[in-house]
């Protein structure tokens, strides 16, 4: 079993920027070994707990597949299957399911979840999704850039639509890895405004998605109504008309513009019916990524490589 002071990856802010870079560095090696047919088994009787609160498609997927590849097992644990789903405090299932795994990813609803949970278990937590954050998608994202761009340093990324999880994290992806973010959304529907406050030397907030992805080497986007939103579609589909990503608005970026967008994706609202077959949208790569990162992330967390 590890250590009793176990490196947690809640936000990006956990890592520093070195070992973020390190990561994403080893992500494209896993990926490498994979597409080569190598065998690299380092999980050897590890065992990762998946304690779903949120349903996903890539993120199980991912997870589950690659602790396989990396020669562990996973053990997917849901409200319906466990305790959690009964009223079973936080403190008590981290303490009891970190006794008898070795990594654990929890996506979930309130933030305080994952923090409560890590501040009372044995082995590193990750975070997979909460209402404020998503840094393993980060994590691909960055990585994804990187493989057809090189260093996203001092390079300029627009984000278009609400200012949700994802947003956020692209906010602490803007200081950890030092380039500029111009943000669109409609008023009320803005990133936090503390997270703003604090990282204000590297922020533009606009109105209009036009101003925010001029000459930006970056554009991205999500679903105007995420988990848990679905009361609120039609009145932010109201709110967000004119902020679908469309092949005239990646015209009006920088000539190597790339185009992502993190999944579930809804075709004729945030982005156009056929932008993924745009040849500067990544998103296939992008969400295929999801897989690499999170390997290269365990393997730091669980191994603990010299950096």
């Amino acid at each position: 079993m590890i250590s009793k002071q176990p490196r947690h990856f809640l936000t990006l802010l956990d890592l520093n920027p070195n070992e973020l870079n390190w990561v994403i560095q080893r992500a494209i090696e896993l990926k490498a070994i994979r597409n080569q047919g190598e065998i690299y088994e380092p999980f050897k009787n590890r065992v990762l707990g998946m304690v779903f609160s949120k349903s996903s498609t890539r993120t199980r997927v991912s997870f589950e597949a690659g602790m396989a590849q990396l020669g562990g097992h996973a053990i997917f644990l849901s409200p319906r299957d466990t305790q959690l789903g009964r009223g079973e405090p936080i403190d008590d299932s981290a303490k009891v399911i970190s006794s008898m795994v070795d990594i654990v990813m929890i996506r979930t609803d309130e933030h305080s979840i994952v923090e409560d949970f890590a501040a009372n278990s044995q082995v590193p937590v990750i975070n997979a999704l909460t209402d404020d954050y998503h840094p393993c998608q980060l994590l691909a994202d960055m990585q994804t850039f990187i493989e057809h761009r090189g260093s996203i340093q001092g390079k300029t990324v627009a984000w278009v639509g609400d200012g949700n999880n994802v947003c956020q994290s692209f906010i602490n992806a803007a200081r950890q890895f030092d380039f500029q973010l111009q943000i669109a959304c409609p008023e009320g529907f803005e990133p936090s405004s503390e997270l703003v406050t604090a990282n204000k030397d590297r922020i533009t907030i606009s109105r209009t998605p036009e101003e925010a992805v001029k000459g930006a080497h970056l554009v991205v986007t999500d679903t105007w109504a995420s988990m848990g939103q679905e009361e609120e579609k039609q009145e932010r589909e109201q709110a967000f008309a004119g902020y679908q990503v469309d092949e005239a608005m990646l015209d009006l970026a920088a000539d190597d513009v790339l185009f992502m967008h993190c999944l579930p994706a809804y075709r004729g609202m945030e982005i156009s019916e056929n932008l993924f077959s745009d040849p500067r949208s990544v998103v296939f790569e992008e969400a295929e990524n999801r897989l690499h990162a999170q390997k290269a992330l365990m393997e730091f967390l669980l191994l603990k490589p010299a950096i």
